[in-house]
């Protein structure tokens, strides 16, 4: 079985910092894309951003500038640095994978989801 776990979140104040982790174990081949996604309150989840294996990064406009994604493929590892936070950046972050378990197939995996909650 696979298993994505968060990490990191928390409460911060305005204008603060917190580093997001997210960590993949399992029966892995190897990890393709890997992203963060978001659900703030009464809110569909969103697009936060991704990287792709070669290190490609998409992010939403809301967090360009503010937000980086990294990862680590040999220890199956993604993180968030996320600067400047505002209110609005105030829900449940949720890390995703492309996993493969062979050469060509992969599924896509969740996390349970960490909350972070931004205070004015």
């Amino acid at each position: 079985q696979v298993q994505l776990v968060e990490s990191g979140g928390g409460l911060v104040q305005l204008g603060g910092s917190l580093r997001l982790s997210c960590a993949a174990s399992g029966s892995i081949f190897r990890l393709g894309a890997m992203g963060w996604y978001r659900q703030g309150p009464g809110k569909q989840r969103e697009l936060v951003t991704t990287i792709t294996s070669d290190g490609t990064t998409n992010y939403a406009d809301s967090v360009k500038s503010r937000f980086t994604i990294s990862r680590d493929i040999a220890k199956k590892m993604v993180y968030l640095q996320m600067n400047a936070l505002a209110p609005e950046d105030t829900a449940v972050y949720y890390c995703n994978a492309e996993v493969f378990r062979n050469a060509y197939y992969y599924s896509t995996y969740w996390g349970q989801g960490t909350q972070v909650t931004v205070s004015s």
